[in-house]
């Protein structure tokens, strides 16, 4: 096992487009660090700079203590599972998971011993003589993970793996390489689009944008402090609501915010309709626009006398009417404030 650095790493393509702009990160041995943020951050290509994929333009790469820059993929001692799995059709599960090892001469006995730790770990022992054809799109994602575990790398690079299956395998697999990376105690890179993935499954989340770090932190870090207004609307679905101080639409105590704050944040989950008896720092008249119902509670999507959307949340079905107006408050503690830059505004500043 080894941790992953990135040092002052670069990726610029011909004409002088920078995708990756100097991003420095340090990855713990054992750890996993789920990469996310928006179409064209940066993210995919920087898991393949990693993988030896995509060259790159200045800094270092080190897995271990080991710089890998000049280094083929098949030397950097890592392993990738990819959105596509990526199996051979003709060969059975076993030829799949034993065609690297052979290709590396390792001896048949401890080629099996491998295959039979992974398959059984992995719940695809009984698949081991089929082929892909005959797996299911959750049976052939196993395969493509115990291909990876197999080889017992250094590393495990995850190129957005779940994205083909449908919503509860997703759920499935998602519960699954979170049980295996931790019992595998093998460090972990995970690029995803889908935050709930994100969330769930990381030691620690990087949010890139525009080829640079966001910030960087455990999930919980990200949601209850988001660093800038970028992270805020990222992290959390629905997104926090952000709203122009300038414009206001919405009544707030005076001692409750900063006078540099441009911007207000606010998560939905943390607006609850008027006269709960808590202190509120900040009420609103909002005109109710839509409902959506999402099981045990319903989203309720508003806007301000300014014309300000605001999404909020309510416990269980919905009464509430269209057009319907309602008053609605939060708590000092669950005010997000950021500077004209989109900088959070700390307690110390305030």
């Amino acid at each position: 096992m080894a941790g992953i650095k990135l040092k002052g790493v670069r990726k610029t393509y011909g004409g002088g487009t920078e995708i990756i702009k100097g991003l420095s990160l340090d990855i713990g041995d054992g750890e996993l660090v789920v990469l996310v943020g928006p179409s064209g951050c940066g993210k995919s290509t920087l898991l393949r700079m990693i993988a030896g994929l995509e060259s790159i333009s200045a800094g270092d790469i080190l897995i271990g203590e080991r710089k890998v820059n000049q280094l083929e993929p098949s030397e950097r001692d890592i392993a990738m599972v990819f959105q596509n799995y990526a199996l051979y059709p003709h060969m059975t599960v076993r030829q799949n998971l034993s065609y690297g090892l052979r290709n590396r001469n390792v001896p048949k006995d401890e080629i099996e011993r491998r295959i039979l730790k992974a398959a059984r770990s992995l719940e695809i022992e009984p698949f081991l003589e089929r082929k892909p054809r005959q797996l299911s799109g959750g049976q052939r994602q196993r395969v493509a993970m115990g291909r990876a575990i197999v080889r017992e790398p250094a590393a495990f690079l995850f190129d957005e793996p779940l994205s083909n299956l449908d919503a509860k395998l997703r759920v499935q697999m998602r519960v699954e390489i979170k049980r295996l990376q931790r019992s595998l105690t093998t460090t972990s890179v995970y690029v995803t689009h889908d935050q709930m993935e994100a969330m769930t499954l990381a030691d620690r989340l990087v949010v890139l944008n525009e080829g640079q770090i966001e910030q960087v932190g455990t999930p919980i870090e990200l949601y209850e402090r988001p660093a800038t207004a970028f992270v805020a609307t990222f992290i959390g679905s629905p997104s926090m609501n952000l709203l122009e101080m300038a414009k206001g639409g919405f009544d707030l105590v005076e001692r409750s915010f900063p006078q540099n704050a441009r911007t207000l944040g606010i998560r939905p989950e943390n607006l609850e309709p008027a006269g709960t008896g808590k202190p509120t720092a900040l009420t609103a008249e909002v005109t109710v626009r839509a409902v959506e119902l999402v099981g045990a509670e319903s989203y309720v999507h508003g806007s301000l006398p300014n014309e300000q959307d605001i999404v909020f949340r309510i416990p269980g079905r919905s009464q509430i009417a269209i057009d319907e107006r309602m008053s609605i408050g939060a708590v000092r503690e669950d005010l997000h404030f950021f500077d004209g830059t989109g900088q959070r505004i700390s307690e110390a500043q305030s």
